[in-house]
């Protein structure tokens, strides 16, 4: 959702500049910062950015340089006479002395500048939305080389998954041995204890049966199958994919509570850090 967009309009006595950014939100959030003469554009621009831009935190800002030698800023002369009449009517009153620079004194009362900004006619209007239209394209055209190089990122870590995946299956029947020698290696410490060889066989094989993996094996391949499936789908999917990440950390964290073996443990941590690349990287997504 991130990036950035900017646009500038040479018109002849100004120059009108569009700067667009967007961050990371999960809704659409529109702030704008506008000047007075495109106020009443406001909804027609806010219109224009929702229709396109779907999701983000989006800040417009428009601003305005004057480049001819006519301003729209004005000093009201009428004013200026008459505050200074008044300061020497109070002076005076007040037995006061009076300002002695009474040209930078005045020019800080209220309302003696004041910036006169006439209406856009409808033909400027057209200029600017046109600006606004390239400033969001550009911000768009970001955006999109921003994906691209998410979708390679999501595609190297799901793979990286997988192959940690596959380092698993070598230490699934070692640890089932190292389970069994170490249940009755450790029994055999205890002479007084007399053991039911059947019984001990049933217990082995039901302990070990809730240590199989098997089962979050599948649903991980599946859930790694789907991410990518969806990441191709198009776009509009963040969401979705976050939904997914959470659901490939839920199996990775299954599968490392059932390890109970050192090297399993070590491949379970890097596919963890594998993920949480993923999900930071998913918030990022529309």
């Amino acid at each position: 959702m991130t990036g950035f967009g900017k646009a500038t309009l040479d018109l002849p006595l100004k120059k009108v500049i569009i700067e667009i950014k967007s961050l990371n939100s999960k809704q659409l959030d529109i702030f704008t910062r506008i000047p007075s003469i495109y106020r009443e554009k406001e909804m027609d621009i806010r219109s224009t950015l929702s229709q396109t831009l779907e999701r983000g935190k989006i800040e417009i800002i428009v601003s305005i340089e004057n480049i001819g030698r006519d301003t729209d800023t004005k000093i009201n002369a009428t004013l200026v006479e008459s505050y200074k009449k008044q300061i020497e009517e109070i002076a005076i009153a007040l037995d006061i002395s009076q300002p002695t620079e009474w040209f930078t004194t005045l020019l800080r009362l209220p309302d003696v500048i004041k910036s006169e900004m006439a209406e856009a006619d409808e033909q400027e209007w057209v200029q600017v939305s046109q600006a606004i239209d390239e400033a969001i394209r550009k911000l768009c055209e970001f955006r999109t080389q921003e994906g691209n190089m998410l979708s390679q990122l999501f595609k190297q870590k799901i793979s990286a998954i997988s192959a940690l995946l596959d380092q698993v299956e070598p230490f699934e029947k070692e640890r089932v041995e190292k389970i069994k020698s170490r249940i009755i290696d450790n029994l055999q410490k205890i002479p007084e204890v007399q053991v039911d060889s059947n019984r001990l066989e049933q217990e082995l094989i039901f302990y070990i049966e809730r240590l199989d993996i098997n089962e979050e094996k599948s649903r991980l391949i599946n859930h790694l199958n789907y991410f990518i499936e969806t990441l191709n789908s198009g776009h509009g999917q963040g969401k979705k994919l976050g939904f997914i990440a959470q659901e490939i950390g839920r199996e990775i964290n299954t599968m490392g509570s059932k390890s109970n073996h050192a090297e399993m443990q070590q491949i379970v941590v890097q596919m963890k850090d594998e993920l949480e690349q993923i999900k930071e990287q998913a918030l990022n997504v529309l």
